[in-house]
């Protein structure tokens, strides 16, 4: 790889943004079965969009397909896992330690991904002080004290009633960008950066299709 990626410094379409995973975790499947090209037709065809959506976000990074043969996969692989930043490792503060934010500590696969979860923070006292795979819970009132200036992300689990109190003392401590697993639509300053992940919205858009194909039969 080596060459400088101009393309990081532009604004990528989020869609094609949340896509591009999808075709990493496909590349290393291709990896594990010995391909050595894998064309946009095959990944295409495996995530049910149209071949042309593929050529057009894989070509926001440096890498072009071979007419014929289609991709190499190793530096795909590679050059996907730079253009998305998994290949640096960035520390998060996680807020709220109940099931859903110790299951995130828990999760390997997010260091895989280049997050790395250093300390955890709640206000029950029987979790405080309490540490998960090495991933210690303190009382919220010692952020001032933890925060770096390598802490940009903050982790956002607590309880729908505690989510923008909790946020703006994330905000007031430093964190740059906040992951949003609260259905609550946070109110933050311009320059912060929010990823809404609400597991009840997508839980309900499962339901409304399961529901809608059991009334067609």
């Amino acid at each position: 790889m080596g060459k400088e990626n101009k393309n990081k410094n532009r604004v990528i379409p989020e869609p094609a943004l949340r896509r591009m995973p999808c075709y990493l975790a496909q590349l290393k499947i291709a990896q594990k079965e010995g391909l050595k090209f894998i064309s946009s037709p095959r990944i295409a065809n495996i995530m049910d969009i149209d071949p042309t959506q593929v050529t057009k976000d894989l070509s926001y990074t440096q890498i072009t397909g071979k007419t014929r043969v289609g991709y190499e996969v190793i530096p795909l692989i590679e050059e996907l896992e730079d253009f998305l930043g998994f290949t640096m490792l960035d520390e998060a503060f996680l807020f709220g330690a109940g099931s859903l934010g110790i299951a995130l500590i828990r999760d390997y696969g997010l260091k895989q991904f280049g997050l790395n979860i250093t300390s955890a923070f709640d206000v029950k006292p029987e979790v405080i002080g309490k540490e998960y795979d090495g991933v210690a819970v303190h009382h919220v009132e010692k952020i001032q004290e933890l925060i770096s200036p390598d802490v940009k992300i903050g982790i956002l689990t607590v309880p729908v009633e505690e989510a923008q109190k909790t946020a703006e003392l994330m905000i007031a401590a430093g964190i740059k960008a906040i992951w949003n697993f609260t259905p609550i639509i946070l109110t933050v300053p311009d320059d912060i950066v929010v990823q809404n992940t609400s597991l009840y919205a997508h839980l309900a858009v499962m339901f409304n299709r399961l529901h809608s194909k059991e009334e067609k039969k």
